[in-house]
């Protein structure tokens, strides 16, 4: 396959396919009971920060769902890379790996698993930021559902919250856990600076542990600019000086309202945007 203007390719079974190609039947286990798992990286500039963590995290999100793959880490990675490469240099992409099980009933069948590598386009988003609502959905406790895992199941409440968040004329929407305690945002991880410190919620398994996130803290903290990871309430999140959200899809993208309280786009976020531009150079390929 030659560089291409397609808007996605997939891989399956060894080989590359242009377009929405199908790879999951009728009677696939994943089909009827949400078990696939994916991890999600990012192509731009000619650049994929942190590609490898994407990968190993894929792997470990299936050995929660009970699924494997003949492939390790690196060959996922370059089978990645080889993909980002049939389109021309630059592109911006999204890196979508996947397992699924085809084999199965209730319990998928191991040996069944398949790998799926989904690339097609997708714009980065405008740093000018996003607004957002407080849902009203929450996200399950470890022992509700399989949080440890990048898992297909845990994303219909997600669909369910942005859904509430467009009727009601936001871009996004901040999640709680089973005891009100603000974890993320639908689809990015959440830090704010309260009272001069910079905070993020401290990992509790309910929601994702993102790697742009860790990426983003280790880089503040190179600076020595300093970030608590601790609980934090609606109450701190509204009443903060600047709110900003680290995510695949975005990276390092501002928060401009939540409710009814408008935010600027303040120091710490803008220096968190710098550092990790700087730091996605880095991985650029060859």
């Amino acid at each position: 396959m030659s560089k291409q203007k397609e808007k996605s390719i997939v891989w399956i079974d060894g080989e590359w396919h242009e377009g929405s190609y199908p790879v999951m039947s009728a009677m696939s286990q994943s089909y009827m009971h949400g078990s696939t798992v994916f991890d999600g990286a990012r192509a731009f500039n000619n650049c994929v920060p942190d590609l490898d963590k994407h990968c190993a995290r894929l792997l470990e999100s299936a050995s929660v769902m009970g699924l494997k793959i003949m492939l390790n880490e690196q060959e996922l990675v370059d089978l990645c890379i080889e993909g980002v490469k049939l389109f021309e240099k630059g592109a911006e992409l999204y890196v979508r790996p996947s397992i699924f099980a085809d084999s199965g009933f209730l319990i998928p069948e191991p040996d069944s698993s398949k790998l799926v590598v989904t690339i097609f386009r997708a714009p980065m988003p405008s740093q000018e930021g996003f607004t957002a609502m407080i849902s009203s959905f929450k996200r399950p406790h470890p022992d509700m559902a399989p949080t440890l895992a990048k898992a297909s199941c845990l994303y219909a409440n997600t669909s369910r919250a942005l859904r509430e968040a467009s009727e009601n004329g936001f871009d996004n929407v901040v999640m709680r856990d089973g005891e009100d305690n603000v974890v993320e945002f639908g689809s990015a991880n959440l830090f704010i600076v309260h009272s001069g410190n910079i905070l993020t919620p401290e990992w509790n398994k309910t929601f994702l542990n993102g790697i742009t996130k860790k990426r983003v803290i280790s880089l503040l903290e190179q600076e020595k600019i300093f970030v608590k990871e601790t609980t934090i309430s609606v109450d701190q999140l509204l009443k903060s000086e600047e709110v900003f959200s680290t995510g695949n899809f975005g990276k390092v993208l501002p928060v401009r309202k939540i409710n009814d309280k408008q935010y600027e786009i303040g120091e710490i976020c803008k220096k968190a945007m710098q550092l990790y531009q700087s730091f996605s150079i880095q991985s650029e390929l060859s």
